[in-house]
């Protein structure tokens, strides 16, 4: 992997940090880190939308197959426009970011089992959605329905941040207003008509908020992507084994 500096210097640059975040790497594209052109942004936010057509249309026939198609659909235009630096979105997980990425599998248990328990006792709603099948083509399709589901936050993130950093040069009001929409956008993607938008709004919405944070924190997207596989992971061996 290469390394990101090329595209940015940070001693150079008149940004602002969070206290929080790796301050030896840069959120990527939105200050021309590198820059991506129209017809890339076009591509790469048409490629979220094309993802799903696909995942529907080869679903039913294999999911293992649809979660790698669901994935690819969406990894390989960001890398193509990325020059193939895969070093401007992963690097290998250092032991303090899995450590982070346990941390934070954890917490949204915690989360999800403290605010689905008030969801459903205040509001007498239901916080789980349509029965889900799972067997073990299920678990392993995992691997990678949980990269394409981090690529299309992703993607969505780092344009809105681009378009308000265009027009404010703030990072930080940048990154705040990103992250809000699209924890709402992320949210009401697992909206169905059996379940409440409160629910998905605040589970699978603000629940994103722990795998922002990792992201934010690192800049790896390997570090929400392991929290999330172990969530997703975890419930389906419970749903697998009727627990």
């Amino acid at each position: 992997m290469q390394n990101t500096s090329k595209y940015f210097n940070l001693s150079d640059m008149m940004v602002e940090y969070f206290n929080f975040e790796n301050k030896e790497r840069d959120i990527p594209y939105y200050n021309h880190n590198p820059r991506l052109t129209k017809h890339a942004w076009i591509v790469l936010l048409s490629s979220v939308l094309i993802s799903f057509i696909f995942y529907a249309l080869f679903e039913d026939v294999s999911e293992f197959f649809a979660s790698f198609i669901f994935c690819a659909i969406l990894l390989v235009p960001l890398m193509y426009y990325s020059d193939w630096d895969f070093s401007l979105i992963f690097h290998r997980p250092t032991k303090s970011e899995i450590k982070l990425a346990l941390i934070l599998f954890i917490g949204y248990l915690i989360y999800a089992i403290i605010l689905g328990g008030v969801i459903e006792a205040l509001l007498s709603i239901t916080t789980t959605t349509s029965e889900l099948t799972v067997n073990a083509e299920s678990l392993i399709s995992l691997v990678f329905s949980m990269m394409a589901e981090e690529l299309i936050k992703f993607i969505p993130f780092v344009f809105i941040m681009r378009l308000v950093y265009k027009s404010t040069s703030n990072r930080k009001l940048s990154i705040i207003t990103s992250t809000f929409i699209v924890l709402i956008f992320f949210g009401l993607l697992h909206y169905d008509f059996e379940t409440s938008i409160i629910s998905v709004l605040l589970l699978q919405g603000l629940g994103s908020l722990f795998e922002l944070y990792g992201y934010i924190k690192t800049k790896n997207l390997f570090v929400p992507y392991l929290s999330h596989l172990l969530t997703d992971a975890v419930i389906f061996i419970l749903i697998l084994f009727g627990l």
